[in-house]
């Protein structure tokens, strides 16, 4: 069991939530408001994407990322933020091979073009996709691979930036672990268990158990499932000492038939930890766990 659990809250992520939700936030405003939100319901970080405005497709613009990143620093809310650098991975493989692909869809872009808004804001954290997966049905595949992996953690250590270590399936970890090795991560590693999506680790006990006992002694971790699961993993991750993550990125209900909002799924976590005997911890206390310097 972790008695000092810090939460985590995705507020808004890159995938086709808009119209299956009344309330997404997708302009910059939104965000922002939904990243202080969840730190009043006592989210200790914030984790975000940014989408177009007009669309509310997934995007890597930077000036959305600055807009969202100034709104939320000059709330005089603290939370710490986590900018996502999983965007710039997305190949759609065509039916013909190499002939035509990529596919119409496609958004490929190098280890360091997938930085510049972390480059240009020096968030607290951003975070790593530590590895490739079929995403889901169809052709689309997301690209991560070992060398782009190794750029982009010398990057954000340049930048004074820890890097979340996102890791979707079993051999994500063990590439984690090989950084480890290789001395690309500063301690303590920051590693995020990713369960349920498709086709990745399996949202289940075991599964989750087996990636735990496969991290390294000195890693800081939390984990999370998505939509159903959301809340039975909060307790889960805590109970096999881990920290969590919840938020409308992952999943869009409060309960059956009842659309939630992030404070509410925040809330929802905190009194879950909260019975559970767990002290939820504030930004400054997940700073001090992590290790990390805080942003003006």
């Amino acid at each position: 069991m972790n008695w000092e659990v810090f939460i985590t809250c995705a507020v808004t992520g890159a995938g086709e939530t808009v119209g299956k939700h009344p309330a997404i936030p997708v302009t910059p405003k939104q965000i922002a408001e939904a990243a202080i939100e969840a730190a009043q319901a006592g989210a200790a970080i914030a984790h975000c994407h940014v989408r177009d405005p007009e669309t509310g497709k997934g995007v890597r613009d930077v000036a959305l990322y600055k807009e969202v990143v100034e709104r939320i620093r000059a709330s005089g809310v603290d939370i710490i933020i986590n900018l996502t650098a999983g965007m710039g991975g997305d190949l759609y493989v065509g039916p013909e091979g190499a002939a035509d692909t990529p596919g119409p869809g496609s958004d490929l872009v190098g280890a360091i073009e997938r930085l510049a808004h972390v480059e240009a804001l020096r968030p607290e954290i951003c975070t790593l996709d530590c590895g490739s997966l079929n995403f889901g049905e169809g052709n689309l595949v997301y690209i991560s691979p070992p060398d782009y992996l190794r750029a982009g953690a010398k990057r954000v250590r340049e930048l004074g930036v820890k890097p979340e270590l996102e890791v979707f399936d079993t051999g994500h970890l063990w590439f984690v672990n090989q950084m480890a090795k290789e001395g690309l991560l500063d301690d303590p590693p920051l590693v995020q268990l990713c369960l349920g999506i498709p086709y990745g680790a399996p949202a289940d006990t075991g599964t989750m158990k087996a990636m735990v006992d496969n991290l390294s002694a000195n890693c800081v971790w939390s984990g999370f499932a998505i939509g159903r699961l959301q809340m039975p993993f909060v307790a889960q991750a805590a109970l096999l000492g881990g920290n969590v993550r919840v938020g409308l990125e992952d999943n869009l209900y409060l309960s059956k038939g009842v659309f939630a909002s992030n404070g509410q799924l925040v809330e929802r976590a905190r009194e879950i930890l909260e019975r559970l005997g767990a002290k939820v911890l504030t930004p400054d206390e997940a700073r001090a766990k992590l290790k990390l310097t805080k942003r003006n």
